[in-house]
């Protein structure tokens, strides 16, 4: 895993050497610069060595020098490409380099060779002939890209603190993005948190034309729901389908010359990881590793202790401790490219660093949820169309004034925010239903939030587009397309990313392999979500692998007790150095109302407050 920076225009080495030094932490065992001052093409490099430790340098190039490479990410198939562009003609120099692979890949194919990895990745090549920049940017965007084109400057990095390194670009913050932030709780790509700075999407390419200086974006592959309806194949022979290629995907990723372990929070993605690496490694001892909650609504521990004994892997357990952890949470957003309201960033963070000391790569569960329906919403979504078929619109706002009168829990996930959450989601349209649910602040808050509120339009488009774009499809396969291609890509992915390499560390996400996605696309939903049952073909293949009791168990997800944090601390938050859209009378009543628990605000206030440490550091 690594950091990559560049640019095609105006500034020189020294521009260039402090863009790739600022990523030092993405890539700590070595850097490596290429400069073309004719055409003024610089590409910077920092390496965390994993595979071809000594034959993978970068910025790589071809024999002949006309194809440059820098590249952040693993490819899992590089193997099979290496054989194939051999018998082709094709000459190597290193031992193993996937990196080598992928130039020789452009070579041979052109643009459209990323069909044909299978892996996390984004790179940039530099082809001197064509006289274009080429990037790409794997398909759930595992590995991030964010790029800007002003006064004829094209530049590039893994992370925006490279960007902002860069003299010729200007950073004002984008008040779009600043609503969708409250909206989502994330910034949806492709916008970012300044103007004029954007995402490259997953699953998309761009190509930088070097003589006039323009941009074309091409987006290669998408996730969406096309179930073989034909299909007359029985549930178990899906399962034993799906364990074969779980088997696969875990086995690739355990390619590694470094050392590797495995997250286990005892979760059912998390505990078949390690089942199938266990098996896969033999005689080889595997390390686990778990991040606890001293309160019990929040811990899982007895579950990943349980399969680390039945699996006889090399356990390591950690307890989270949030005063602590926000004592020192300016070392996390020194590193934050933007503000991200997910608060289980914390405890990842914690868990990678603690993982860090024991191995330099950890196979994680990320994506099992969003590609297999795991979620609490698809279980209210029958109950959520029945509500909104037969619920007349005037009574909306009565039935939630009722809810509002439950009394106020701050555990994780309680009763009552469930109910409160889901009414909310419930006044509005359906387009609408997951992004109120899943986010901080309603619709009808913005403009009692903000100076100037966007239309509902603009603030959700991503999540109507997606929702329209889905039109006669199921509701629950709408739904996997909301949580894979939004929620997954620009807050799960980038939670794992950014923790992971704050501390050097590789994670790998096995269960977004794309034979497994593509598998999960071709699924009817009644194999994901059946009778109430969530990832129901998921369960039933690993019935002979794993326990009844971790199969069947009822999901906890990776929270953090911060509403109770908020409660205990209600002058953590100095509205007075909120940005000037935000209106301060709106964060104190939010405050005052969870300071007396007639309301559980924990999103808002945590997005609010990760917000207020971001604006202070980037000040600073």
């Amino acid at each position: 895993m690594c950091g990559l920076a560049g640019f095609v225009g105006k500034g020189d080495k020294n521009d260039l050497i402090r863009m790739t030094r600022v990523l030092t932490h993405r890539g700590p065992d070595n850097e490596g610069y290429y400069n073309d001052e004719k055409k003024h093409v610089n590409l910077g490099h920092r390496r965390l060595s994993i595979i071809d430790i000594a034959g993978g340098r970068q910025p790589m190039s071809t024999a002949d020098e006309k194809l440059w490479i820098v590249f952040n990410g693993e490819i899992y198939n590089f193997r099979e490409l290496r054989a194939e562009l051999e018998q082709k003609g094709h000459i190597f120099r290193s031992h193993h380099s996937d990196t080598e692979v992928l130039l020789y890949a452009y070579r041979e194919w052109g643009n459209d060779f990323v069909n044909r990895l299978n892996g996390m990745w984004a790179f940039v090549i530099y082809d001197i002939e064509k006289q274009v920049i080429f990037c790409s940017r794997d398909r759930f965007g595992k590995k991030p890209f964010f790029y800007s084109l002003q006064n004829g400057n094209f530049v590039f990095g893994s992370e925006l603190s490279a960007l902002r390194c860069h003299p010729s670009l200007q950073f004002d913050i984008s008040s779009i993005a600043l609503q969708k932030y409250f909206a989502y709780g994330y910034i949806p790509g492709p916008h970012t948190i300044y103007n004029a700075v954007a995402k490259l999407k997953g699953g998309h390419s761009l190509v930088f034309s070097i003589p006039d200086g323009t941009i074309r974006i091409h987006e290669y592959w998408k996730f969406r729901i096309e179930p073989n309806i034909q299909s007359r194949r029985t549930d178990e022979d899906y399962a034993e389908e799906l364990r074969s290629l779980l088997d696969r995907a875990v086995r690739r990723r355990l390619i590694s010359d470094v050392p590797l372990g495995v997250f286990l929070s005892g979760g059912i993605d998390s505990s078949l990881i390690a089942a199938f690496a266990t098996r896969a490694l033999g005689d080889t001892e595997l390390k686990t590793f778990c991040i606890g909650f001293a309160e019990s609504s929040f811990d899982e521990r007895h579950f990943a202790s349980m399969i680390a004994d039945i699996f006889h892997t090399r356990h390591f357990t950690y307890e989270f401790d949030l005063d602590e952890s926000l004592r020192n949470i300016h070392d996390i957003i020194e590193k934050l490219d933007e503000p991200m309201g997910d608060s289980s960033l914390l405890p990842t963070y914690m868990l990678c660093k603690q993982t860090r000391r024991e191995v330099t790569v950890a196979l994680s569960g990320d994506g099992g949820d969003e590609i297999f329906a795991g979620y609490d919403p698809y279980k209210a979504l029958a109950y959520a169309q029945w509500y909104q078929r037969l619920v007349p619109r005037p009574l909306h706002t009565a039935i939630r004034l009722i809810a509002s009168r439950l009394p106020v829990s701050f555990g994780n996930i309680s009763t009552d925010f469930k109910i409160k959450k889901t009414l909310q989601g419930l006044s509005y349209s359906s387009r609408l239903w997951l992004p109120v649910w899943m986010g901080t602040i309603e619709p009808k808050e913005f403009p009692e939030c903000f100076d100037k509120a966007f239309s509902e339009e603009e603030i959700y488009s991503e999540a109507i587009d997606l929702w329209d774009g889905s039109k006669g499809k199921h509701v629950c396969d709408r739904t996997l397309e909301f949580f894979t291609n939004l929620y997954l890509q620009d807050d799960i992915l980038v939670k794992v990313d950014r923790a992971g390499m704050m501390n050097s560390l590789e994670v790998r996400s096995p269960l977004l392999d794309v034979e497994i996605a593509e598998f999960a696309r071709s699924l009817p939903h009644t194999l994901k979500f059946r009778n109430g049952r969530t990832k129901y073909i998921l369960k039933k293949a690993l019935e002979p692998c794993l326990p009844e009791e971790i199969i069947y168990r009822k999901k906890k997800g990776f929270g953090i007790p911060i509403a109770d944090w908020f409660y205990r601390n209600q002058k953590a938050i100095d509205p007075a150095i909120m940005p000037a859209p935000m209106k301060q009378a709106f964060v104190q009543e939010k405050m005052k109302l969870h300071s007396e628990k007639r309301g559980d605000n924990r999103l808002f206030l945590w997005n609010t407050y990760l917000l207020s440490q971001w604006l202070q550091g980037r000040s600073a």
